[in-house]
This record gives C-alpha cells, sequence and structure tokens, in this order.
C-alpha cells in the first residue's frame, strides 16, 4: 500500500500486531468495524489479525487466527452478520482456557486485541487483560514460552466495540446494529399495515429485547402503535382495562387497525411476563377483534446494515486502531462509543458497571430509575411516545385560544410527515388549535389554510414525501397576501418544516417584521432536506432516507460491476453545494471516492484516482465506484469525469455513469427519519406554547414577538436539540452556495485531537476512510 500518501502524523503501528474477534450475538455493521480495524491497522503499518469464531477460535488457535491483507476485507461492508463468526465459549471462562488463549496470541506476537460484542464479551476480555502478566508467567514456568517473551509481550491493550442490535449497553447513544435492526421492524410493520388495515384487524408484534426495551419503543414511536410493552417502564394496575378502552376508542374514530409491540423481556408491575400471546388472547377474549400475533425473531439480526450502522462501525474501527496504539501500561481498557456525531473512548468496565446496574435496579421494581439509567435519549423517546399515543378526551384537554399554523417549504424530505404529526398532536394537547397550510407559502398567499385534527394524521410516520403539498416558493413576494391571511385567520405562532427555503422564509419574515405585525409571532423552523445544508443543525429531516437510498443503490451497481469485472462506475448524487450526501454515500458504500465542493480538486487529483483505479484492477477487486455531487464543479461534471475516465482507462477498465436524481428525495422514511422527526417536531411545538404564553399582551389581548429570539431555527448540535435565532445563524451560512459556513462532518475531526485529522492535507476522517479504504 506504499502509494497511499502518509496521513496519520506520528502514529505507527511498526512491530505491533492488532487481532480483531468478534464475540455474543451476530449484529449488521460488524463486518464494517472489521474492515475498518483491518484496513486502518494495515495503513499504520501494523499486523493484523482475524480471530475466527470468537473466544472459542483464540482458545482453539491453528488456523482459526490469521493474518490478514487490504483484500481479505473486500466487499463484506454490505454483508450482514459477521463473516468471521461468533461463537460462545465456555473453555475461556475457565483460566485453563484463557491459558491456552494467551499462548496462541504469544506465539504470533500479539499483544493488541479489537472486541466487537456485547457486555458479556467486553467483560471476558477486560478479565484476560488483568490475568495477562500471570497467564504469561505461568505458560513461562510450564516451558511453553520463553522468559524473553514475558518480557517482550507484558502488557495486553484491549478495545471494544459494542455490536448489539439491542442497544442495551450504557455510555453509547447507539450500538452496531441497533439502526439495522429498527429497518427490519419497521419494513415489517409498514408490510402488515396495508394487510391489517384491509381485514380492520388487530396486530401483535414481537421484538427482540430480553432486557432492553429500545427496539420496541422506537419502532412504536416510528410506527404511531397503539400500545407498547418494555422492561423497564411495565404497565401500570389494570392495564388490561386500560388498554381495551384505547384500542376500542380508535376504532371508534374508524381507525381500521391496531398496532401492538411487545418486546419479548416484556414485564408486569409484578416482574410476571407480558407475552404476545397473552395480549392476543385479552383482546380476543375481551373485544372480539380479529387478531393475529408475529414474532419477528432473528429476521431482525438479519439482512445487510443501515448506512447508519456502515459509517457508525467505520468510524469506531478507526478509532479503536487510534486507541490501541496511544495505549500504555496504564491506560484502562476502552470501549469506543458514539456522543452525538462524535466517536469517543470510554473506561470500559465503568460502562459495563453502569449497565448491570439498569438490569438490577428493574430486577428490585426501581422501574422510574431504570429508565433513568438508560439515559437521556431512552427517557425523551418514552416520554413523546406517550404524549402522541393517547388523546385526552376534549373536556380534559386546555384551551389556550391560540391558532398556530404548520407548513412545508422547499423540496420534499422523508420525516416531513412524522413532523406535521407530532406537531398537530403536541399542539392539540398544548389547547391550541392548529391549521395546516397546503403548498407551502405559496398556498398560504392563496389562502390554502384549513384546521386539522388528531384523527387526521394517523399513519402519517411511515409516509414519504410531503402529504401537506411543498413549494420552494420564498414569502418575500407574497407578503402583504401571507399577512392578509394571518390576519384573517387569526394565525398566531408558525411552525415552518423545510430545507434551506423554510431558513430563508423565516429569515424574510423577521426582517418584515417592521413593516408588517401580523409576522411579529413565534416561528420556528424544523430542519428538513436530504440535502443536510441547513445552518444551525448537523442533521437535517430526510438526509438518512437519501443515504440509505444511495447506499442500497451502490450496492447493486457494485454486484452488477463485479459480475462484468473492470468496470467503474460514476455516480451523481444531489445535495446541492452541500457534500455531505456523495461524501457520507461514499463511506457506507465502500466507493474509491467521493468529488465534492467543500474539497476542492484538480486535474491532477482527477489523474491520480484513474491511476488508482488502474493499480486496482490488477488486483482480485476489479471494479470500482466513485461518487460526485452534481454541483462540485462547474467544469469537472459528471460527463466530463465519465469521458475523462474512459479515455484514461481505455483497455483497462470500462466505464458508466449514473445520475441517481429524484428517487433520493422518495420512499418511506427510514428508522430515524421517523423518530428524529417526531421528537423534533414535538419539542418545537412545546417551545412555541411557551414562547406564546410569554409574549401574549393580555391589555391589547394579542400575541406580540418581535425579540430576536421569538424566530428560531430548533437544530441537533452534538447530542442536544438547540434553539438559535435565525437573526444569528445568518453570519454561519453561506447564502451563495446555500450551506453553512462549517459543517460537522469536514470540521469535527478537525477539531478532536484523537481523531488525528491532518491539517497539511485539510482532509478529514470521513474523506480519510473515504479515498484510502477504498472497497
Amino acid at each position: 500500500m506504499d502509494h497511499q500518501p502518509k496521513f496519520f502524523e506520528n502514529l505507527s503501528g511498526a512491530g505491533k500486531a492488532i487481532a480483531v474477534l468478534t464475540s455474543g450475538g451476530d449484529a449488521q455493521g460488524m463486518n464494517a468495524a472489521v474492515r475498518a480495524v483491518v484496513r486502518m491497522g494495515i495503513y499504520v503499518n501494523a499486523k493484523v489479525y482475524f480471530i475466527y469464531e470468537g473466544y472459542q477460535g483464540m482458545v482453539d488457535g491453528g488456523d482459526n487466527i490469521v493474518e490478514v491483507s487490504w483484500e481479505s476485507v473486500s466487499s463484506i461492508l454490505q454483508v450482514g452478520g459477521t463473516v468471521i463468526g461468533s461463537a460462545r465459549c465456555k473453555s475461556f471462562r475457565t483460566r485453563e482456557g484463557r491459558l491456552q488463549a494467551a499462548c496462541n496470541l504469544v506465539q504470533r506476537g500479539i499483544t493488541n486485541l479489537c472486541v466487537i460484542g456485547g457486555d458479556g464479551s467486553l467483560t471476558g476480555a477486560n478479565l484476560f487483560r488483568e490475568e495477562w502478566s500471570g497467564l504469561l508467567e505461568e505458560l513461562a514456568q510450564k516451558g511453553k514460552i520463553d522468559a524473553e517473551a514475558v518480557k517482550k509481550y507484558a502488557y495486553l491493550n484491549i478495545v471494544g466495540m459494542v455490536g448489539s442490535i439491542d442497544n442495551d449497553f450504557c455510555g453509547t447513544d447507539m450500538t452496531i446494529g441497533t439502526d439495522s435492526a429498527l429497518h427490519r421492524i419497521i419494513e415489517v410493520v409498514d408490510a402488515i399495515m396495508t394487510t391489517a388495515q384491509s381485514h380492520q384487524r388487530t396486530f401483535v408484534l414481537e421484538v427482540m429485547g430480553r432486557h432492553c426495551g429500545y427496539l420496541a419503543l422506537v419502532s412504536a414511536l416510528a410506527c404511531g402503535a397503539d400500545w407498547v410493552f418494555i422492561p423497564e417502564y411495565p404497565p401500570e394496575e389494570g392495564w388490561e382495562d386500560s388498554m381495551c378502552v384505547k384500542l376500542s376508542e380508535n376504532r371508534a374514530r374508524k381507525k381500521r387497525l391496531n398496532i401492538i409491540i411487545v418486546a419479548e423481556g416484556a414485564i408486569d408491575c409484578h416482574n410476571k411476563p407480558i407475552t404476545s400471546e397473552k395480549v392476543k388472547d385479552l383482546v380476543v377474549q375481551r373485544l372480539g377483534f380479529d387478531t393475529r400475533v408475529t414474532i419477528l425473531g432473528h429476521v431482525q439480526r438479519g439482512g445487510t446494515p443501515s448506512a447508519f450502522d456502515r459509517i457508525l462501525a467505520s468510524r469506531m474501527g478507526v478509532e479503536a486502531v487510534l486507541a490501541l496504539l496511544e495505549a500504555t501500561p496504564d491506560t484502562p481498557a476502552c470501549v469506543v462509543s458514539l456522543s452525538g456525531n462524535q466517536a469517543v473512548r470510554l473506561p470500559l468496565m465503568e460502562c459495563v458497571q453502569m449497565t448491570q446496574e439498569v438490569q438490577k435496579a428493574m430486577d428490585e421494581g426501581r422501574f422510574l430509575e431504570a429508565v433513568r439509567l438508560r439515559g437521556r435519549s431512552f427517557e425523551n423517546n418514552l416520554n413523546t411516545y406517550k404524549l402522541l399515543s393517547h388523546k385526552k378526551p376534549d373536556a380534559e384537554l386546555p384551551k389556550s385560544n391560540f391558532n398556530v399554523a404548520v407548513l412545508n417549504v422547499g423540496a420534499p424530505a422523508a420525516g416531513m410527515n412524522a413532523a406535521v404529526r407530532a406537531a398537530v398532536r403536541v399542539g392539540m394537547t398544548e389547547g391550541h388549535k392548529i391549521f395546516a397550510v397546503i403548498d407551502g407559502f405559496e398556498g398560504f398567499a392563496r389562502g390554502k389554510i384549513k384546521e386539522i385534527s388528531w384523527g387526521d394524521v394517523g399513519g402519517w410516520t411511515g409516509q414519504g414525501g410531503s402529504i401537506l403539498g411543498t413549494k420552494r416558493t420564498l414569502p418575500a413576494k407574497y407578503l402583504e397576501k401571507i399577512a392578509d391571511q394571518m390576519r384573517t385567520n387569526n394565525i398566531n405562532a408558525l411552525m415552518v418544516i423545510g430545507g434551506f427555503e423554510a431558513f430563508e422564509s423565516c429569515v424574510q419574515l423577521y426582517e418584515a417584521r417592521d413593516s408588517f405585525e401580523e409576522f411579529a409571532v413565534p416561528m420556528c423552523v424544523v430542519p428538513a432536506t436530504i440535502s443536510n445544508n441547513v445552518p444551525g443543525t448537523d442533521y437535517s429531516l430526510g438526509a438518512d432516507t437519501a443515504l440509505n437510498a444511495i447506499v442500497e443503490t451502490c450496492d447493486r451497481i457494485k454486484q452488477s460491476a463485479s459480475g462484468t469485472k473492470r468496470r467503474v462506475f460514476i455516480i451523481e448524487t444531489m445535495g446541492g453545494y452541500c457534500g455531505y450526501l456523495a461524501n457520507m454515500g461514499a463511506l457506507a458504500a465502500g466507493a474509491d471516492a467521493a468529488y465534492i465542493f467543500e474539497e476542492q480538486f484538480d486535474i491532477r487529483e482527477l489523474q491520480a484516482n484513474v491511476e488508482h483505479l488502474t493499480e486496482k484492477m490488477k488486483t482480485s477487486i476489479q471494479r470500482g465506484l466513485v461518487l460526485r455531487n452534481e454541483n462540485c464543479n462547474e467544469n469537472y461534471t459528471t460527463d466530463f469525469i465519465y469521458q475523462l475516465y474512459s479515455e484514461e482507462g481505455k483497455g483497462v477498465f470500462d466505464c458508466r455513469k449514473n445520475v441517481l436524481g429524484h428517487m433520493q428525495q422518495g420512499g418511506a422514511p427510514s428508522p430515524f427519519d421517523r423518530n428524529f422527526g417526531t421528537k423534533i417536531s414535538a419539542k418545537a411545538m412545546q417551545w412555541i406554547s411557551k414562547k406564546l404564553k410569554e409574549t401574549y399582551r393580555k391589555g391589547a389581548g394579542k400575541v406580540f414577538a418581535n425579540t430576536d429570539d421569538s424566530v428560531c431555527l430548533l437544530g441537533m448540535r452534538r447530542r442536544n436539540l438547540v434553539f438559535q435565532p435565525v437573526a444569528e445563524l445568518k453570519s454561519e451560512t453561506d447564502f451563495v452556495h446555500r450551506i453553512p459556513k462549517e459543517q460537522w462532518w469536514l470540521k469535527s475531526e478537525k477539531e478532536n485531537p484523537k481523531t488525528h485529522a491532518n491539517p497539511q492535507t485539510n482532509k478529514t476522517q470521513c474523506t480519510v476512510l473515504v479515498k484510502y479504504f477504498t472497497p
């Protein structure tokens, strides 16, 4: 790999040996983590070994521990499960077994271990590390290794990554495999909904999660389930009556189906199991509804990893190798975790102990404590689900006398409908009248506005596109007409769900307040665009769904190229001037290069990439994949790059191009976009309620909000949802290219010294993974 430019300064793995193993239950994305560890290890000149069949392979030795090359991990990025196998191992639990494992590692000079598994696997690794020097001394006494080896391999470094579909490990926002498992569940729920509606059926779905209800809770939130049972939050006494009342009320409202989701470890408040069969029998006996049970089982572990899991696992794998290279004998074993959008290192045993505390709290009946220990995200999911799933009788709802209008602006993005549903339901719970505006500000100017109720938005979470209709038109040319409509309909607040146009629209309305006092009302922007180019937020609604569409297409194209051999595909993605989709798509699909506007390139770089692909065709991986953002360069167009590659690759490879176009805007929303849209919109509506109370002038009998902080954009910044005045965000925005001046996926690695971006090359970790971890 000497043609690879040197990138990570002062970090050499020369003379070191790293072994990677997967243990415990498999999870989609494990292969992406294995691939990243292997390629990063080789990149820094370390030797890298596979340990097949988990700890069993480490104990058995022989052909189970094999040195690997760059090509060994080609084409595994899109494969579910783990290609190096995983097995439960009783012998590793004994000292004898660990003694044999240590012998096998020392014989190969391996003192760096990367373990991908659950808390049990990681605890075992930590014990192994603690016993290491004692094991080596014992091996020396038995004559299996010499005194020199004891000295040379005196310390074992351990780093863990959590591969578990249950998301049951404390210390990380997401474990590898969770997002993919949610994809499988939501695919099934979407399919079941159509048949259930046809026959007016009730479906009871059992999902995995023996000790953790994350999958059940998030899938219930993402599909708007009628009821959910999870181990951390058992239903109150008399839940049978409450559930049946709710199901029959929903039927009375003309809802043709009911969905009940049960985690396999669900219990009641007396710690007695609640099974899917028990729930089904109850519904049949009490209500006589036609009810079916579907147990998803191992379907949830299967299938191809989602884009999120591939990127998460790739970044974690890089961080794991860096952690091993930087480890000293005094460094405690660490686990690589996700915090917001950062890969961070945490002490392994602290996280394991926190995880065990949750189970202890549940066993002792301290359920509120268990929910709190699961973390803020889990708690937010639970509170949002409770808020949106059950409508109080009208008599019990407060009456605020405020009218709030909700509209979509810009291009359609998956998750918009989930956001509208949450806004309507939370708004009604707060006592407001909610008005839906059809076709954005253009529709607003024409008076296309109507009151919308709780039942009108049922089933909206899983719908793609924009049901309300959306237009890119900005309000500037309709200010007078929009002001008239706001006055006529007595609109006291606006929620604008959309992309860069939504942000620009609210800037225009804010600036027009001096001329039109109708705009002196609270306004909130909820960012929703596949381009992920809105200032003030790390993520926009719709970007995750678009990324999955890109990756799915790239997988198919790669498969096609593998068949024909010696073929390079040039793929154009959307995104305007924002390279997020091209860059992250390239990382998740295992592309050879990504051309983006934010990282300027010239003919020399294009030439270097052609040469790289020419070299690659001499290996066993005879295919290439290049992603290009639609506006990365006005002269180096997709056609130009296609023609250049075709000419320069003559006789070595042929070229094809593919413009993905509007398929990136379509499709059912991903679980992330459904969940994110629901939570961000609920929070935005609660902020609007707070601002309405603060800005209501009793004397005048109206709302008057004219401060900067009454027009905000609600964005995800690292781990937090933050309200930021649009007036302040203007200075952070490049209005010509419609992108933020700084973007986390370009900048975060430079700010975090532990991820070692090289300031001289101005390349980030994400870009390095794309450019140098080619498939």
